[in-house]
């Protein structure tokens, strides 16, 4: 699972009014809901892109702090999406996410991409207090 922050100064709730509608919109009917950090996320358990196979997201909600994005994609195998002849629903594939999170964030995939690699150099730098 991950998690998405939205841009500086915006908050997720005012992005997304809707958060069920929302996933719905872009990947197809929540069959059930799933429970992450004490926080509800919907899932889609047949997404309409057969490229994806099941679809979790939501709002995760901190106390203290922004609330983020979570989304975790399950796809299928490469091998029976060739099989199948969905070569469109893949690139299709790629785009739904991509504008399900910039719209959700206000951040595009280079954006999320550098934010991402601050968190990890962040979390790696050693303590300097003594």
């Amino acid at each position: 699972m991950r998690e998405y922050k939205t841009r500086r100064g915006e908050y997720l709730e005012d992005r997304v009014e809707d958060m069920k509608a929302f996933v719905e919109t872009y990947f197809g009917p929540v069959t059930d809901t799933h429970e992450y950090s004490g926080s509800e996320l919907y899932v889609v358990g047949q997404p309409d892109n057969p490229v994806f196979d099941r679809v979790t997201a939501g709002t995760v909600e901190y106390s203290g702090k922004k609330n983020r994005l979570a989304l975790d994609i399950e796809e299928r195998p490469a091998e029976e999406i060739i099989e199948e002849g969905h070569f469109d629903a893949a690139e299709e594939a790629i785009s739904l996410k991509n504008n399900f999170l910039e719209e959700a964030t206000g951040r595009d995939a280079k954006a999320r991409r550098d934010s991402m690699k601050r968190d990890v150099e962040d979390d790696e730098s050693p303590d300097t207090a003594v």
